[in-house]
Parts: C-alpha cells; sequence; structure tokens
C-alpha cells in the first residue's frame, strides 16, 4: 500500500513518537517543520500502520472503564423520595362522543375481504369493538367507485360532487398526420 507520506515526515514522526510526545503535539511539530497540514489523528493512524507503539485509550482498569456497581442505599433513596413527592396528576382527556353515521337503506351482505368479486362495495362494517371481524357490503359498486350508489352518497359531500365533474368540451382535430 503506497502511503502519501514522505519518508522524511516518517522518520521525524518515528523519532517523536519514540520520544513519548503526544500526538496533538507530533502533527503540530511536522506541519511546523514541514509546512504540512496532518492532524492528529493522521499522525496516530500512520504510526500504527508503521507498526510503532500507539498508547491504547486507557482508563484506570484499561482500555474501557469499568462499570460501576449500583449503589443499592442510593437507589434505595431515590426510590423513597420519588415516593414522598406527589406525582402531578396528568391531565385526562374527555371520550369524544361517538359519531353517529347516516343510515342508509341497504342491507349489507356482511362480506369478508376473501369473499368480495371485483365489482362488489368495499364498504366496510365493524370492527369498532377489540376482536370484531371487519365485513364489506357486497352489493353492487358504481362505475369510477369502490362503493355502491347508496355507499358513495353516504360517504361524498353532494354539494362536492358538482364541483369535481369535469366540464364536457368538446374537442377538435387541430392537425391531421
Amino acid at each position: 500500500m503506497q502511503s502519501t507520506w514522505e519518508e522524511a515526515h516518517s522518520t521525524a514522526l518515528r523519532e517523536l513518537v519514540e520520544k513519548g510526545v503526544p500526538f496533538s503535539e507530533v502533527a503540530r511539530a511536522l506541519n511546523e517543520r514541514f509546512g504540512t497540514a496532518y492532524s492528529r489523528n493522521a499522525a496516530i493512524g500512520r504510526a500504527r500502520r508503521m507498526g510503532l507503539s500507539v498508547p491504547e485509550r486507557a482508563g484506570p482498569a484499561g482500555p474501557f472503564p469499568a462499570a460501576r456497581k449500583p449503589d443499592a442505599r442510593r437507589i434505595l433513596g431515590k426510590r423513597a423520595r420519588n415516593l414522598l413527592e406527589p406525582v402531578a396528576k396528568l391531565a385526562t382527556l374527555e371520550r369524544a362522543a361517538v359519531l353517529q353515521l347516516r343510515c342508509v337503506a341497504i342491507t349489507p351482505r356482511h362480506l369478508a375481504l376473501v369473499d368480495l368479486e371485483a365489482d362488489d362495495c368495499r364498504y366496510p362494517y365493524g370492527g369498532d369493538a377489540e376482536g370484531e371481524p371487519i365485513t364489506f357490503c357486497g352489493h353492487p359498486r358504481r362505475d369510477g367507485s369502490s362503493y355502491c350508489p347508496s355507499h358513495f352518497h353516504l360517504t361524498s359531500a353532494p354539494e362536492l360532487l358538482e364541483k369535481r365533474q369535469p366540464a364536457k368540451t368538446p374537442l377538435r382535430l387541430v392537425e391531421a398526420a
């Protein structure tokens, strides 16, 4: 593997590391001496690649600090203080009134999703209570909708429906091929 470090730089690095100079000062000395821009991490990386002894990041017990043992007295004291302090009550939210949908003059077939055909209404029923199955209307659906005409009008605002209709504009041939 080819290095971008010149031989003179590597030699100076070796001398400074052998003297025990910290890598931040090694990088600063190399930059002053050779007019380079080596960082502390670049000096550490080059020293490792050269096989020089690089000191481990060591704490008092080795490379990683030892985990503190939990102090039972401190934990119990903290728990006791927490029990003595009154707990602020969380703001309770009022349950919203159950939304009553408009009734549709249609009796659903209550089909499972797997039993629906391509042209069946997919208006869902049930599933409100835990474990209650969800069934679907199953009547023939309206063209351009997933619902039958009754459920389509139930879920669509009729006043917006007229506004959404595209304008009927006659097309004319401008140029023939």
